[in-house]
């Protein structure tokens, strides 16, 4: 088809990366999403086998982050993210802001402590090393919005305006790992703060939304120094090929405001779950002190009653 007036037509034939490996979709991230989904559903039917209930938005969202993991990396995309900047901002976004989102709103550790069985008297089975390391210090650290914001952060800095992000393109181990970084930081950006599975790190509803502004200012200013730039920021893109009909720092500006953009479609997902889940929380406590006044014949009421009693009698 005919690109932005160059009368030139796109084809897609196999790419061919770095030092002549040829690159189509990722084994490692297909293999791994289906043992994702295959493990999943092997869970919530454990739990209905059980007579427990999971809720299926919970499945259903668990799902959707997975096949949104697969789009871009186990179909055509992926090929064209290795010669187009624009198109590897879009797997770079997915998979570090969407993906995760998705991912953890699942809530996979919750339904695996649920679904693992308790180990004998004595003994550690699967339930009981992930209790510990959920409950462990190195845990603590890198859930911690001191460890997770710098991390968040220097993925965008330290890897697009260094050397590394060509290293890593060259191969196609470096760009499985560099992929597989981006949806790590985000998992473990996120996690504290859609605070849906358990964890050691569990602040405020205020906090959390200070913690999920804290990282997204800089998503903007990276993709505003993409798009500013007057000359490819990397060398990976700097010569696509000619079949595309691209031009290098047009590709590179279209990155930019990819990833601009991206800064706030997250933001507007985690805002939303976080007031719901603060929503539920205020209805599950006033409906706790229902229950707790109905046992007590609100005693509490009654006494604060005969406190304002006691205070008119002092007056008269």
């Amino acid at each position: 088809m005919d690109h932005s007036g160059h009368g030139a037509t796109m084809d897609l034939p196999p790419f061919t990366l770095g030092r002549g490996l040829e690159f189509s979709a990722d084994p490692f991230f297909l293999t791994g999403c289906v043992a994702a989904l295959v493990l999943y559903g092997y869970a919530v039917a454990r739990l209905r086998r059980r007579g427990d209930a999971w809720p299926v938005h919970r499945t259903v969202l668990f799902v959707v982050g997975v096949l949104s993991v697969a789009l871009v990396m186990c179909t055509g995309l992926n090929n064209y993210g290795m010669v187009m900047f624009s198109v590897h901002m879009v797997q770079h976004m997915v998979i570090s802001m969407l993906s995760p989102i998705l991912l953890l709103l699942g809530a996979p550790v919750t339904l695996a402590l649920r679904a693992l069985p308790v180990a004998g008297r004595g003994r550690k089975g699967p339930r009981e090393l992930l209790l510990m390391l959920l409950h462990s210090h190195y845990m603590r650290i890198i859930t911690h919005p001191v460890f997770t914001i710098p991390l968040f952060i220097a993925s965008l800095y330290g890897l697009y305006f260094t050397p590394l992000f060509d290293f890593l393109m060259g191969s196609t181990a470096g760009h499985i790992a560099m992929m597989v970084h981006f949806l790590a930081v985000g998992l473990v950006f996120f996690w504290p703060i859609m605070g849906v599975d358990p964890g050691p790190h569990r602040p405020g509803y205020v906090m959390r939304m200070l913690e999920l502004f804290a990282g997204m200012p800089f998503h903007a200013f990276f993709g505003i120094a993409l798009m500013m730039a007057s000359q490819p920021m990397v060398d990976a893109y700097s010569n696509p090929p000619a079949s595309l009909g691209i031009d290098a720092l047009g590709d590179q500006s279209a990155a930019g405001g990819i990833a601009w953009a991206f800064s706030e479609i997250p933001s507007v997902l985690v805002l939303i779950a976080l007031v719901f889940q603060w929503y539920r929380s205020e209805q599950r406590t006033a409906r706790r002190s229902d229950r707790a006044a109905d046992r007590d014949g609100d005693k509490e009421l009654n006494a604060y009653n005969a406190y304002l009693a006691s205070l008119q009698a002092r007056g008269q």
